[in-house]
């Protein structure tokens, strides 16, 4: 045969090549990234299952392991769930009118299923998710930032939030409905804004710094080796020194914080509570020493810096795991625990919507032992068996349908042509979560609770 035999006829289209399969580097680091959020899933659970304290009043297991760390690697979650679903990139002004659409969509979606959810027993858990709305509506601007402001403003929510929170709080009502539902919002809209964004559980403004150390850890390489390395490394630096700064501060810090329990609303047993236990989403504004501290859910600049910083070790630990090869038994071993973990973490938003649900059910009539057993096995089972027929929770899917309904609405239709032609090779074929790739083939979902 001839070039010219070879080549199409006038008016023929060539047939489009074959798309490329997700290169294994890929699927290990979206694999492992869901498997951070299952754990982040199962350390939830524990918190809201077992018991806070022992016979001695001391922090149980769970609590000293979990409580305050699963919320926040959940956050830090979310904006790596951002970055993927941006593209991995800057977003640039061309794309704007879909991504903010697309981002207000998830938004509203999450807020309406966190207000439905808000009508369970709120002794049980603090729904997170009308809270996670609001963080998500914050990241917005975020996305058309370059990587450094993002880090850049991270910092500084996490440094300067606590100080503004601290000078705020005397002059703020405190919360008075532990869970926002749809009616408490329409009567009360400035005082459910308030409490979703500072004086809450898990308060928007200050939780940002969660979310921007997300979006910076998103845009990163996450297939690379050093990456998972330096992973782990600044993670485990973040969180011991907000350990030793800590405990080197605490003494001093005690000496004057007793001190001030006149003007504190706290007496003794919550204070003590409050330091072993942790806080409500705030630190009392009795002293300034109070930010010295690193108790859970206190939004410190310590607790932030912490919470980051094992949030951040542990998608490094599951990177570095999902990468072993050899040997096959430890692979299997690997394996064998990312999968039901990744599988789970891939529908965080319907398994985390049963387990309020079932918390706040007559179901629920277990032990808290033989309760978080049940739940724990529930849920891993669940995961692999959605992830073997319809592949996405069904929560998942109607947020993905509405975003990508809201996205497609807003783009131009000569952009949306383009994105449909199949004239792709396969040096260039994107992957889920690589920028050109279609954001609503990456696996994730990032809300839980405390």
């Amino acid at each position: 045969m001839t070039d010219q035999a070879l080549k199409p006829r006038a008016g023929e289209a060539a047939a489009p090549p074959p798309t490329a399969p997700v290169p294994a580097d890929d699927r290990r680091r979206i694999l492992a990234v869901d498997a951070t959020r299952g754990a982040a899933l199962l350390g939830m659970i524990a918190v809201h299952s077992l018991n806070d304290t022992d016979a001695l009043g001391q922090p149980t297991w769970s609590t000293t392991i979990f409580s305050g760390r699963a919320a926040a690697a959940f956050a830090v979650l979310t904006g790596v769930t951002i970055a993927f679903l941006t593209g991995r990139r800057r977003v640039r002004a061309s794309a704007a009118l879909p991504t903010m659409t697309a981002l207000l969509i998830r938004a509203l979606a999450i807020a309406a299923i966190g207000f439905a959810l808000g009508y369970t027993d709120a002794a049980t858990a603090t729904v997170i998710l009308p809270y996670y709305a609001v963080m998500l509506l914050l990241t917005i601007p975020l996305v058309f930032l370059p990587t450094w402001l993002v880090a850049f403003t991270g910092v500084a929510v996490a440094g300067g939030m606590p100080v503004l929170t601290h000078l705020w709080l005397p002059r703020l009502t405190g919360p008075t409905q532990p869970n926002l539902t749809f009616g408490w919002l329409f009567t009360h809209p400035l005082e459910s804004l308030t409490q979703l964004s500072i004086t809450g559980m898990y308060p928007a403004l200050t939780w940002m710094a969660y979310l921007c150390a997300g979006i910076v850890i998103g845009r990163l390489n996450l297939a690379r080796l050093r990456t998972a390395i330096a992973l782990l490394a600044t993670g485990t630096v973040f969180a011991v020194a907000a350990a030793v700064t800590a405990s080197r501060l605490s003494q001093l810090a005690l000496e004057h914080i007793w001190p001030a329990q006149y003007a504190s609303t706290l007496d003794e047993y919550e204070t003590l509570d409050m330091l072993n236990l942790g806080g409500d989403g705030t630190a009392p504004t009795s002293t300034w020493w109070w930010l010295a501290i690193d108790s859970p859910h206190t939004g410190t600049p310590l607790d932030l810096l912490g919470t980051t910083g094992t949030a951040v070790a542990l998608l490094g630990i599951m990177l570095l795991l999902a990468r072993i090869a050899r040997p096959t038994a430890l692979r299997w071993l690997v394996a064998a625990v990312q999968t039901p973990l990744g599988a789970a973490g891939s529908i965080t938003l319907t398994l985390y919507t049963l387990h309020t649900v079932f918390m706040s059910s007559s179901y629920d009539t277990y032990t808290p032992t033989t309760g978080f057993l049940v739940q724990l096995g529930g849920v891993l089972l669940l995961g692999l068996c959605v992830r073997a027929t319809i592949g996405k929770g069904p929560l998942e899917a109607l947020v993905t349908a509405l975003t990508r309904a809201g996205r497609r609405w807003t783009t131009p239709a000569s952009r949306r042509q383009r994105r449909t032609q199949p004239h792709r090779t396969s040096a260039n074929a994107p992957v889920a979560g690589q920028p050109g790739g279609d954001p609503a083939t990456i696996p994730v979902s990032s809300e839980a609770s405390r």
